[in-house]
């Protein structure tokens, strides 16, 4: 993979702070990924809401009017307490759901739906505060941290849909046994957020090589990092370099922010939404959507390994570009395959549309903060979280296009 920055040698510690950044990206979706897994019990709890849309219809524009606030202050704003905060909100969130359902004893109703609302926008929240944070951190880090952080997102989804299919075979698919799986999985998913809350509070900053490049960005003048310096350099030592501002990095980087937007947009529009929806009836019932689901989630872990493979690294941004725009050819591809050919070709879709999707959110994560300081590469991480969610809003928005012609 193409170097990220120049310093290469980041010290002891450098394969653990790989994996723990693995973690860090599954702790982050770990909560949104289970809902949307358990999409198929909420059906049943609210089967004429089209939760799956609905859901992510309110958490996309919370996540994104939170993360644009933090842009604003991310040159100040504390990027421990920005992480911390998020894995904090996401872990109330989710113990407010288990509770809200077994007061509500699974049976839905208007009060039920609002209150889960209300949850869903707490979950974009979370997402707003801590994603862009702990993305800007690791843009100034070695860019396999970034790489394997964003596989982290991708196997949340891969671990998410195995145990989904682990509980309905365990639990069956009658109401009460689809509504004890979700209760396990919600249970399992606050377990996993206090798990990360506590890998990045007491490990995370205390690995060498992780404690070098807070050390360098603070160096260049960067205030986001210095509750976590142990031992700051006096102040003589600081160069406080010179930065390009939000808006400057923003114009130049618009290439990257394009295909961030094109990338989700195809991919919400057609995730999870339509494949719980509009893919017709199969001789696999109820677990069909699941098996399409976790056929993406798969096939979207392995993409954001594939450019680790040498020479497989896309380094020309118009090629980046050109690949996102050709990715448009799959909403004709769905929406034929789905009207006239059978599951397997359906599957193999799924896995393209992940495939690409890994595969392209690792070149432009790791490709756009090459060639600049600290403090703008922190900056830019936070810019590429922002459109990213505007194309997952797009997305979710465009996957609404699907219902055109059918009966509400």
């Amino acid at each position: 993979m193409a170097a990220a920055q120049e310093d290469t040698h980041p010290g002891k510690g450098h394969t653990f702070a790989v994996f723990v950044s693995f973690i860090l990206g599954c702790v982050m979706l770990f909560p949104w990924n289970s809902l949307l897994t358990i999409n198929d019990y909420y059906y049943v709890v609210f089967p004429s809401d089209h939760p799956s849309r609905v859901f992510t219809v309110i958490y996309e524009p919370v996540g994104l009017a939170v993360t644009l606030i933090f842009l604003y202050y991310e040159a100040r704003a504390s990027t421990k307490w920005r992480v911390i905060s998020g894995f904090f909100l996401f872990t109330t969130a989710i113990i407010l759901i288990i509770v809200v359902d077994l007061v509500s004893h699974g049976d839905g109703g208007t009060g039920a739906l609002a209150i889960m609302c209300l949850l869903i926008a707490t979950f974009g929240m979370a997402d707003g505060v801590a994603q862009g944070g702990l993305v800007g951190e690791l843009a100034y880090m070695h860019p396999t941290y970034m790489q394997s952080y964003t596989a982290g997102l991708a196997a949340s989804g891969v671990i998410s849909s195995v145990l989904r299919l682990i509980t309905k075979a365990a639990f069956g698919d009658s109401s009460f046994g689809l509504r004890k799986g979700a209760l396990v999985f919600l249970g399992l998913a606050g377990a996993v957020e206090i798990i990360g809350l506590g890998l990045y509070i007491l490990v995370f900053p205390r690995i060498p090589a992780v404690r070098h490049y807070h050390e360098k960005a603070y160096l260049q003048g960067s205030l986001a990092v210095a509750d976590v310096i142990e031992k700051a350099p006096g102040e003589g030592d600081r160069t406080h370099e010179e930065r390009k501002s939000v808006k400057q990095l923003t114009v130049e980087t618009w290439d990257f922010n394009l295909a961030l937007v094109l990338i989700y947009t195809l991919s919400l529009s057609i995730f999870p939404g339509f494949l719980y929806e509009d893919t017709g009836k199969h001789k696999l019932g109820s677990w069909y959507a699941l098996v399409l689901i976790a056929m993406y989630n798969g096939a979207d872990l392995i993409g954001r390994y594939v450019p680790l493979i040498p020479g497989l690294f896309l380094n020309s941004r118009p090629m980046i570009l050109n690949f996102c725009l050709l990715r448009l050819a799959f909403v004709p591809a769905f929406y034929f395959t789905a009207k006239y050919a059978d599951a397997g070709y359906m599957i193999f879709l799924c896995i393209m549309l992940g495939l690409t999707n890994g595969y392209l959110t690792v070149v432009v994560f790791v490709r756009a903060p090459k060639g600049y300081n600290a403090l703008e590469q922190n900056a830019i991480g936070n810019i590429l979280v922002v459109f990213l969610i505007v194309g997952l809003f797009l997305g979710v928005i465009s996957g609404w296009l699907w219902l055109i012609g059918k009966r509400w």
